[in-house]
Parts: C-alpha cells; sequence; structure tokens
C-alpha cells in the first residue's frame, strides 16, 4: 500500500491516549527509523488488550490485524518483527514513558482526591536468565476506589522501595488525597513529603520504625487491657464470611497521642490506628493485629474504609495482573522492557476497567481480542 493510500485509509477514530505520548523520546537515528514510534506503542496497546502476552504474540497480532491498526494510524511498512520491537521496548526510556502514563491518567481520571494506595510487586520469571538473576520489581501507585493505575516505578528489587516511593510522589498530583503504604514506606521522609504535598498518609507500621513500633504496641496494649477508658477512641466492627471462614474486624482510632507526637517528632502524626483481626476457620481462630500511624483524624469507620482499601491494590491489579494478564509468566527481561511492558498492561488494565457494564476483566479483554470494533471503542475513549 502506497504512503498516499495509507493515509486515505486512516479514519477518524483518535486515539486519545497517543496525544499524551507525543513528547515521548525516540531512541533510534531520526534517519534510520521505519516504524513510527506512535504505531509501535498502540500496536503493543491493543495487542495487549486483545491478549497478547510475548512480544512474538504482539507482532503476531499485529500481523493478523493490520487492517485494524490501520483504521488508527497508517502503518506504512506493516509491524516490525519481534527482536526490532524487543529492541525498541528495551531501549525506550520508562521513566518518559511513566510520565507520559501518569499525565494520561491524570487526563482521563481528573484529579479529584482519592485513597492512593503504594505497593510493591515482582515479576518472578522475569529475572530467571542468564544475563540477569534479578527480577523485575515494579512500584506502583494505585487509585483504591476507581481502581486504576496512577502510576510505576522499577526497581532492582524490593529493599529499594524506600528509593522508589519518593520517585513516585513525586510524579504524581496527590493534594486531597489520603496515601496507604505498607511498612516498607513508614519513613520519616516520606511522611514529610506526602505531607508537604498536602495530603494525608497512613502508614502501616512494625518493627523497622524501632522505638517508635514499641512505643505505639505498648500503649495499644495498655489501652485494650482497660478497654480504652483512659484515652480517647473511636471504633468500628465489621464481619465478612465466606466458604467456611468467618473474619471480624475491630479497627480502633486513638487520637490521644500528644506524648507519642513529642517523643518522636513524626511529621504530620495525628492518630494511631489498630486493626484487629479474628478469623475462624474449620473450628480454628487466629487472631492478627496491624497497627498504622495516620495524619487525619477521623472516624474508625472511615479509617477502616482507607486501610481496607489499601488490600484493593493486591485483589484488584496484582492478582488481575497474574491471573488475567499473566504478568507473572514473562520472560522479558532486558534493560527497559519489562518496565515498559509493565506500564502497556496497566495502560490495558485502566482502558478495560473505564469499559462500561458488569462483565469481568476476562471477558472484556477476551472480547477485545474476538471483536474488532469492541477493541477500537475500548482504546478510543
Amino acid at each position: 500500500m502506497s504512503e498516499t493510500a495509507a493515509d486515505q485509509a486512516t479514519i477518524a477514530e483518535t486515539v486519545v491516549f497517543l496525544s499524551h505520548f507525543k513528547d515521548l523520546p525516540d531512541p533510534r537515528q531520526a534517519a534510520k527509523v521505519l516504524y513510527k514510534l506512535d504505531e509501535l506503542l498502540l500496536l503493543c496497546l491493543l495487542a495487549v488488550l486483545g491478549g497478547a502476552e510475548a512480544i512474538t504474540e504482539i507482532v503476531r497480532f499485529g500481523e493478523k490485524k493490520l487492517d485494524l491498526l490501520r483504521r488508527f494510524r497508517p502503518f506504512v511498512h506493516g509491524v516490525p518483527c519481534h527482536d526490532q520491537l524487543g529492541t525498541i521496548l528495551a531501549t525506550l526510556d520508562a521513566v518518559a514513558f511513566q510520565h507520559c502514563f501518569v499525565a494520561w491518567v491524570a487526563a482521563i481520571a481528573g484529579l479529584s482526591p482519592d485513597a492512593i494506595a503504594i505497593d510493591g510487586k515482582t515479576s518472578r520469571r522475569s529475572g530467571k536468565g542468564k544475563k540477569t538473576g534479578t527480577a523485575s520489581h515494579i512500584v506502583t501507585a494505585f487509585a483504591a476506589r476507581r481502581r486504576l493505575v496512577l502510576g510505576q516505578v522499577k526497581v532492582a528489587d524490593k529493599s529499594n522501595e524506600i528509593v522508589a516511593i519518593p520517585k513516585l510522589l513525586d510524579m504524581l498530583a496527590i493534594e486531597g488525597a489520603v496515601v496507604t503504604i505498607d511498612a516498607m514506606g513508614c519513613q520519616r521522609a516520606i511522611a514529610q513529603q506526602i505531607v508537604d504535598k498536602k495530603a494525608d498518609y497512613i502508614l502501616a507500621l512494625k518493627g523497622n520504625q524501632g522505638t517508635l513500633c514499641t512505643d505505639a504496641e505498648l500503649f495499644v496494649a495498655e489501652q485494650k487491657a482497660n478497654d480504652f477508658r483512659d484515652t480517647t477512641v473511636t471504633r468500628h466492627r465489621e464481619i465478612d464470611g465466606d466458604h467456611g471462614r468467618i473474619e471480624t474486624r475491630t479497627t480502633a482510632v486513638l487520637h490521644d497521642i500528644a506524648w507519642l507526637k513529642k517523643r518522636h517528632d513524626w511529621p504530620g502524626l495525628a492518630s494511631l490506628v489498630m486493626v484487629e483481626s479474628v478469623r475462624e476457620i474449620a473450628g480454628k481462630t487466629e487472631t492478627e493485629t496491624r497497627l498504622y500511624i495516620a495524619s487525619l483524624t477521623v472516624f474508625a469507620a472511615v479509617m477502616a474504609g482507607f486501610v481496607r482499601g489499601h488490600w484493593a491494590i493486591e485483589n484488584s491489579l496484582h492478582w488481575v495482573l497474574d491471573m488475567n494478564f499473566r504478568e507473572d509468566e514473562c520472560r522479558v527481561r532486558t534493560d527497559h522492557a519489562p518496565a515498559n511492558l509493565a506500564t502497556i498492561r496497566h495502560m490495558a488494565c485502566n482502558l478495560l476497567r473505564n469499559v462500561p457494564g458488569k462483565d469481568s476483566m476476562r471477558l472484556r479483554r477476551k472480547t477485545a481480542g474476538w471483536d474488532d470494533d469492541f477493541l477500537a471503542r475500548v482504546v478510543s475513549r
């Protein structure tokens, strides 16, 4: 097909997301570019939406769906081979790509406050190779209520989450939001950064904070033994049950912690939170108590919602990526390619969640692979 004919084949459908990636630096020499970068990004996104999981599958999708691709862009030279596409994904600046992704999400989701859960996930098979023994670890920010990925940063391993979280927070507009992070992110500098950006935090508290954790544990145990009669507290209880399991969660928010703030000088600290879970399974009872520090003072029922919302990143994102997108099985491991493919999967997740209706994520993705018109509507939203 000639370039003129290809131009004529491009229909009026607009891929909104591409406008947010137009300034993404192309690592290739301009004179040698055969496949335009926006076309390659579109190819990858459409293929992943339609069920592709490996680079070879993305290329095969492009070969079989070239007419569909040309509804959006010319694709004058068709699609590259898998080696070419792999090299481009490996050399594409993952940080710049992620900044474009953040801008795109802000545009489609708006900037209204939300609960933002930050957590890390390892793509386990991405580290099984001769050239590298380290699996790709991605720290992600997830809008818990709207179920949207807001941004991500790739790190060498889980221990580097402390370095990645500030970088991720720098990318995001979080004013008015409540940021929840597990114990790895319970650091003074991170708390200060969140407060400086006019947001609130709820941080899991464990032994990595030494005397702060010890003081909090002793205080909560003492107050609990006295049924919290000596402090200002709000409490909330909820009961869940399924598959023979009954779980009772009690959330207590302790507000009289001036002594704790004075002793530890923690930025923005306003309340101490206890969540006690009692699980009854097959006649056995297990009890677990988790502690959090928070910069906001709200009723226990509201605090329980924020804490429970943090688990959404496990159930609504990590699980979906592993079960529906088979992320843990992905063997791509060269340079920036794992991080860039993770960003594309996150884009696909966001677009599929934006589809009206009650179909599961799995069924929506299968439908995108079966129905070109449905796929075109998804990516054009």
